[in-house]
C-alpha cells in the first residue's frame, strides 16, 4: 500500500468518525429535548395561573391545594421571594385538590381569574383559609362569601365556575400531578428542579441558586 493510498484511507476513517460523532450528539440532544419538553408541558401548562412577570427566567412550580395548611404557612414566603426578585421569578400554580372541597375552591380561582381578581382572591381564601377549609366539612359557602369580599362579582362568578374548560383545567392539573409524582402541597419545583430540603429556607435557597447575577 503507497503513500497516497494509506493518506485517502486515514481521512476517509477520519470522516467516518467525524459525521457519526456528529449524529450520535445531534441524536443525543434531540432526546434531551424532548425530555425537556415532555418535562415542561407536566410541570407548566398554558392555562396556569402565573404570579410576576410572566417571561422571568426563573420558574417556580408549586403543586397547590387551596385547603392545605401548608400552602397557606408557604404563601408569605412565596410572595417575599417575587418582592424579593421582581425581573428574575414567576411562580406558576398547578392546582393539587387533595382536600375534600379543594376543587370548588379551585372553581372559585377560577372564575375570578376571568375577573383579572385572581390574586386578590387567592390572598383572600389563603388569609381567611380557617373560616372555611374545615377538613372534613369544608364551608363552601362562606369561601364564596370571601371571594365576593374580595371583590368577586358572584353571580357571574357562579356560571364561570362551571364551564368546561374549568373541568379541563381541574383534569389536566390532576393528571399532572399523578404524573410528577406529587403526593403532598406544596410541592415545588424550581427551573424544573425539586425542592428536596423542604423548608422555607430551602426554598429560597433554590431559587437563589437559579438567579444568573446582572452585570
Amino acid at each position: 500500500m503507497n503513500r497516497r493510498v494509506l493518506v485517502m484511507l486515514t481521512a476517509l476513517v477520519a470522516v467516518f468518525f467525524f459525521a457519526g460523532g456528529v449524529y450520535y450528539y445531534a441524536d443525543q440532544q434531540k432526546k434531551i429535548a424532548a425530555a425537556v419538553t415532555v418535562e415542561e408541558t407536566t410541570l407548566v401548562r398554558p392555562h396556569s395561573p402565573v404570579l410576576g412577570k410572566i417571561d422571568a427566567p426563573v420558574t417556580i412550580v408549586e403543586f397547590f391545594d387551596p385547603s392545605c395548611e401548608s400552602c397557606r404557612a408557604f404563601f408569605p414566603v412565596v410572595k417575599q421571594i417575587l418582592a424579593t426578585y421582581p425581573e428574575d421569578v414567576r411562580v406558576v400554580i398547578r392546582y393539587t385538590p387533595f382536600h375534600e372541597g379543594s376543587d370548588e375552591a379551585v372553581r372559585i380561582l377560577e372564575a375570578a381569574r376571568k375577573q383579572d381578581k385572581f390574586e386578590a382572591v387567592l390572598a383572600a381564601l389563603m388569609e381567611k383559609q380557617p373560616e372555611w377549609a374545615l377538613h372534613g366539612q369544608p364551608d363552601l359557602k362562606r369561601a364564596w362569601a370571601i371571594a365576593g369580599e374580595a371583590g368577586l362579582e358572584l353571580m357571574g362568578a357562579a356560571s364561570d365556575s362551571v364551564k368546561p374548560e374549568v373541568d379541563e383545567v381541574l383534569k389536566v392539573d390532576v393528571a399532572d400531578v399523578k404524573a410528577n409524582g406529587v403526593e403532598q402541597t406544596p410541592t415545588f419545583f424550581v427551573n424544573g428542579k425539586p425542592l428536596l430540603n423542604f423548608s422555607e429556607q430551602g426554598l429560597a435557597d433554590l431559587v437563589k441558586g437559579e438567579i444568573v447575577p446582572r452585570s
